[in-house]
């Protein structure tokens, strides 16, 4: 399947009441949408990574009665599952596409990344660009511009995901659901590259 962007439809699948019913959509209209990225940009962030970086699309499988709130797809370094090493995202919300870089609670490497923010907070405060978002919770819809973060709220954010043991930390482009570059495959994949790209050297000092 080629990748041709995202619809309203897509977003919508995230807001149909109750749980099977909400699977049953992300499944028929998003998961193979976010499989044919996945293998569109596999190649892409390998080279990227110096490493080969297969793609996960989330299953939800945990999921019992509450119908998930976002969906998404993960690359890592492994081929059995992502949640332990840090990696990259793209999802969405009902209100937006993310493009993220995240090392969640699972991940051991936690603590190499919060002690390379503590000790290098001015070269990422000028490295970031100041459009991209930090967050704490990848739950939360929302988060922090980086232009709105200071060093010293780095350092804390640092600090907490070295010390809270279900502490996670994600950094990247929000893109809203209306914004027309959504539906445009080809310009769409492009940007997930050019943020991927600047999004490296997080990546890199994660471990």
């Amino acid at each position: 399947m080629t990748f041709n962007g995202f619809t309203e439809q897509d977003f919508d699948s995230l807001t149909v009441p109750g749980l099977e019913p909400r699977m049953e959509a992300i499944i028929s209209r998003v998961r193979p949408k976010l499989e044919a990225l996945g293998g569109a940009l596999s190649p892409y962030l390998s080279v990227l990574c110096g490493e080969d970086m297969y793609p996960h699309v989330a299953k939800h499988a945990r999921r019992k009665v509450n119908p998930p709130i976002d969906t998404w797809i993960a690359w890592a370094s492994s081929k059995r599952g992502y949640k332990a090493l840090p990696h990259f995202e793209v999802g969405m919300f009902s209100t937006h596409l993310f493009i993220i870089f995240a090392v969640i609670y699972e991940s051991p490497n936690k603590a190499v990344f919060a002690d390379y923010v503590q000790k290098h907070t001015a070269k990422i405060k000028k490295a970031v660009p100041g459009e991209f978002y930090w967050s704490m919770d990848h739950m939360d819809p929302g988060g922090k511009l980086h232009t709105d973060t200071s060093s010293q709220a780095l350092k804390d954010m640092a600090e907490k995901l070295k010390t809270v043991k279900k502490a996670e930390i994600m950094c990247g482009l929000r893109i809203e659901r209306d914004d027309p570059i959504l539906s445009d495959g080809e310009k769409l994949t492009a940007k997930i590259e050019e943020t991927f790209g600047s999004l490296l050297p997080l990546y890199q000092a994660s471990f």
